[in-house]
């Protein structure tokens, strides 16, 4: 019996030890809307994204009260209003990417990232290109994709709503160090 056990933790060790998991706690993620009638555009340097590179793995989580923009009252609106905050705290994406990266030649890799993106209590599926530098220890990744806000139930009134793109952009940069 002691040998089985001193077996499984060695296995256990040894793969762990070949784990290609990044990590980073200053992801960004901006979002911007463009109108004739104005431009939004708010950022968040807080977000927790993971990666493990061996499974192809992926997950972004952020507090969306972590989103600042130019003026206090869109950022007042936004969480109050459109997203409820208080009530739905967190947005997450986890998910897959697809593409060759080899993780020990420094360069940039075209992929393609799949996953579910949960915002306001709403999950949907989002697929979109993306590019994964791996740059020593670091694997940076970036992405840019669209997204509708009546696809997560968020409610934009009529008085503003020539004021909020019907399409909004994000942008997601995540810098992430391999994990020792």
């Amino acid at each position: 019996m002691k040998k089985i056990l001193l077996f499984l933790l060695l296995l256990m060790v040894y793969c762990c030890s070949y784990s290609q998991v990044y990590l980073t706690r200053t992801a960004y993620v901006g979002f911007f809307s463009k109108t004739p009638a104005e431009d939004i555009k708010a950022v968040n340097n807080q977000v927790y994204a993971a990666v493990d590179a061996g499974k192809k793995n992926l997950a972004f989580s952020l507090l969306l009260k972590g989103f600042t923009f130019t003026k206090e009252l869109m950022q007042e609106h936004f969480n109050e209003n459109y997203v409820e905050s208080d009530k739905y705290p967190k947005a997450s994406f986890s998910g897959t990417y697809t593409g060759d990266v080899d993780l020990t030649k420094n360069g940039v890799y075209n992929v393609t990232v799949q996953g579910n993106l949960t915002l306001h209590n709403i999950t949907k599926a989002i697929t979109t290109p993306a590019t994964l530098e791996v740059k020593d220890t670091h694997l940076i990744g970036t992405a840019t994709f669209k997204a509708k806000p009546e696809d997560f139930n968020i409610t934009i009134p009529s008085l503003v709503r020539g004021k909020i793109a019907q399409e909004i952009t994000v942008n997601i940069n995540a810098d992430c160090t391999l994990k020792q």
